[in-house]
């Protein structure tokens, strides 16, 4: 047993070491290895601010599919033996679908590699693949209590159902419509909605700062990280890109609950809007090139992050709000400073005029005065 975990281990973090091989070995033996393996690497990185979606993540962008079909496991196997769970834990969990499939009474690994049709030595490169991906990651700031942590009441803010459903119902309309200028309006009417009503709810709650995570896709992963950077500053929130592949959020809940569901909306329209800059343009066009996509997503965010903050200036003779607003910065600040200690700013050049200035009329296209909408 200590033999093959060693060998796992080797072939994790050595690409020219050999991969185990099974043959003559108990199945329960290998699956035993494997997975305390696997497991106590989970366990590690959960006491290391690691979250389940998280994890999938970042073996999603290293790995091959199979290696996250394991890592889920791992994952629904890791909390199934922790007697407390913070909720946010257990909304992870759902969200990456780890539930425990296999009967617990008969070693996992062979259950895994007859419901994928594999041999059980290429169930263990799996698991190795796995691991390969897991290994290099860095501790991150602790923005959940890890499993098994005493669970304390905690009240939640979140966007009222109605405002929710009618925002919602907005956005779908800006990512559906083919008219650039609607889209612009619909999304303006949207963060004017929210920041209304977080504004009202503002003097009578009493804040619960918190820090959220955002991943995105790796395709042109500045300009959307960008695209979220603007819409949290919009919101009351501070960011942090990450090159792993995510966007750290800081900031009151019911703002971060806006961020993210403007922001996933504003990415549809803007990578839309990319994408159709180039329509008819043949191949080898400059409106077609990785520079000419990438300055377009930036210049979008940057003016889009420009209007935004002009719609969402808060009133400035409102004595009952001013105070709360201020007290509300100073608590996401300081939170922002506890979790990020060290933060370096990054700059990305601008490798094309024409998708910079494409990008930026895109964004310019709509009169965001909602008032007259």
């Amino acid at each position: 047993m200590d033999t093959l975990r060693d060998a796992i281990l080797r072939a994790a973090t050595n690409r020219r070491a050999p991969l185990p091989r099974t043959g003559g070995l108990d199945a329960a033996d290998v699956d035993g290895a494997a997975r305390d393996v696997l497991d106590r690497m989970l366990v590690g990185l959960w006491e290391h601010g690691w979250l389940p979606v998280d994890v999938v993540e970042a073996v999603r962008r290293a790995a091959e599919p199979r290696a996250e079909s394991v890592v889920v496991d791992a994952v629904a196997r890791t909390l199934a033996g922790y007697r407390s769970l913070h909720p946010a834990w257990v909304e992870q969990a759902a969200a990456v679908d780890a539930v425990v499939w296999w009967d617990p009474a008969q070693p996992y690994l062979p259950q895994w590699a007859a419901r994928h049709i594999e041999v059980l030595d290429e169930a263990v490169a799996v698991v190795v693949a796995a691991l390969a991906a897991l290994i290099p990651l860095p501790a991150l700031p602790e923005i959940v209590p890890p499993p098994g942590s005493p669970l304390a009441d905690v009240t939640h803010h979140h966007v009222d159902p109605k405002v929710l459903k009618r925002v919602r119902g907005l956005l779908a309309k800006a990512e559906s419509t083919a008219f650039p200028e609607e889209a612009e309006a619909l999304s303006a009417k949207a963060q004017e909605l929210v920041t209304r009503h977080a504004l009202e709810r503002m003097p009578t709650e009493v804040a619960t700062t918190a820090s959220r995570r955002v991943w995105l896709d790796k395709r042109y992963f500045d300009g959307k990280a960008q695209i979220v950077h603007v819409v949290a500053e919009a919101n009351r929130c501070r960011a942090v890109v990450y090159d792993l592949g995510f966007v750290a959020l800081v900031g009151e809940e019911l703002d971060l609950e806006i961020v993210e569901l403007l922001s996933a909306s504003l990415l549809v329209q803007a990578t839309r809007a990319m994408v159709a800059a180039g329509d008819g343009a043949r191949k080898g066009d400059e409106s077609r090139s990785l520079a000419y996509r990438k300055s377009f997503l930036l210049s979008y965010a940057h003016r889009v992050g420009e209007r935004l903050k002009a719609a969402n200036e808060p009133p400035t003779d409102d004595d009952r709000l001013l105070p709360v607003l201020a007290e509300r910065k100073r608590a996401v600040d300081q939170l922002f400073t506890t979790l990020f200690t060290r933060t370096v700013s990054k700059s990305t050049p601008i490798r094309s005029e024409a998708g910079w200035q494409a990008g930026r009329a895109a964004a310019n296209r709509a009169d965001l005065d909602v008032r007259r909408s």
